[in-house]
């Protein structure tokens, strides 16, 4: 039994910190991104910061995460689908030149740095000493840590605000037409809720088999996480 409950601790601390770090990076390149435009509200605010207690919410880092991952390991006795999110990062879009376009570049800088962490996890598979008797430990971790910033960074792009695939279509988009668009960041949380977890579990009660996060890990985050590996010269990833 203290083995079993060993092995679970164990799993939950490798999945949980990869989440943190992608999270805490991720929300550190947005304010980064916002004060090279010249917006230096996230820096006055605290938030500038790679400490990850300044980017906690407390529903989206805590306890939607958390139950996500005691409710897997004590069901699938692993962790197959994690889904969170941090305190946004304070940006003042009226201090960039174009505030479109500068919210636009805000956004894409946090998906950036997770595909970017990505590539830096696969590299680090190189440098790792398979004969070490920690080695598979590692091999774990960096594998959730590779895919924490893939799933992170992809899903974020989805064109719905106030996720930051939603903030780069405004920044795209016509005025007219992205104005229309930013007005969806009101229930933005809701639809992504209601996409990810009920319609999921709703519509296959009536025979319509809906799955986007399944598809989403079996199809777009396993392509890229080849695309990891390859980009890091791992040709057998």
């Amino acid at each position: 039994m203290i083995s079993a409950y060993g092995g679970m601790a164990l799993q939950l601390l490798l999945a949980v910190i990869p989440v943190v770090l992608a999270i805490t990076l991720h929300e550190a390149a947005h304010g980064y991104a916002a004060l090279a435009m010249g917006d230096d509200t996230a820096r006055l605010a605290g938030r500038l910061s790679l400490n990850p207690l300044r980017h906690i919410d407390r529903v989206g880092t805590i306890l939607l995460p958390g139950f996500l991952l005691i409710s897997q390991l004590l069901t699938i006795g692993r962790i197959s689908f994690m889904f969170g999110w941090a305190k946004p990062v304070p940006v003042a879009a009226w201090k960039f030149r174009s505030p479109r376009r500068g919210m636009m570049v805000v956004a894409a800088a946090g998906p950036a740095m997770n595909f970017f962490l990505a590539w830096c996890g696969a590299l680090l598979l190189h440098v790792a000493d398979y004969a070490t008797p920690t080695a598979p430990l590692v091999f774990d971790f960096l594998e959730y840590f590779i895919l924490s910033n893939l799933v992170l960074g992809l899903f974020n792009l989805l064109p719905i605000p106030p996720l930051d695939g939603g903030r780069i279509v405004v920044g795209l988009l016509p005025e007219r037409a992205a104005m229309a668009w930013a007005k969806l960041e009101r229930a933005g949380i809701l639809i992504v809720i209601l996409v990810v977890f009920l319609l999921p579990r709703m519509l296959p009660e009536f025979g319509i088999p809906f799955n986007p996060v399944g598809w989403l890990l079996n199809n777009v985050v396993i392509r890229a996480f080849h695309v990891v590996m390859l980009l890091a010269g791992i040709k057998d990833g």
